[in-house]
């Protein structure tokens, strides 16, 4: 299961998001988005666990809960929608 992972402090890395996730089970990947013009993280991020169980134990028991100061916001994330090609238009 991919597990959005959002309001979370800047300065969190892939390695601790990886290690709050590991306590409920085998996490696959942990990804923190980063903004290409930056190079600072965008507050946001994924987690990949195989085991659904564990990923749904995971989401009931982070959500809402404090993650480096910030209110940590974390559920199953949606399907990327198709963009149009091009980027952003302005």
């Amino acid at each position: 299961m991919n597990i959005y992972v959002g309001n979370l402090p800047y300065s969190i890395d892939r390695d601790q998001l990886r290690e709050i996730f590991a306590q409920f089970g085998e996490v696959r990947a942990a990804r923190i988005v980063i903004d290409r013009e930056s190079g600072k993280s965008k507050g946001y991020g994924f987690v990949d666990m195989d085991n659904d169980a564990e990923a749904n134990d995971a989401i009931a028991n982070l959500n809402g809960t404090e993650i480096g100061g910030r209110k940590a916001v974390i559920n199953e994330a949606r399907p990327r929608e198709d963009r149009p090609a091009g980027g952003r238009r302005y």
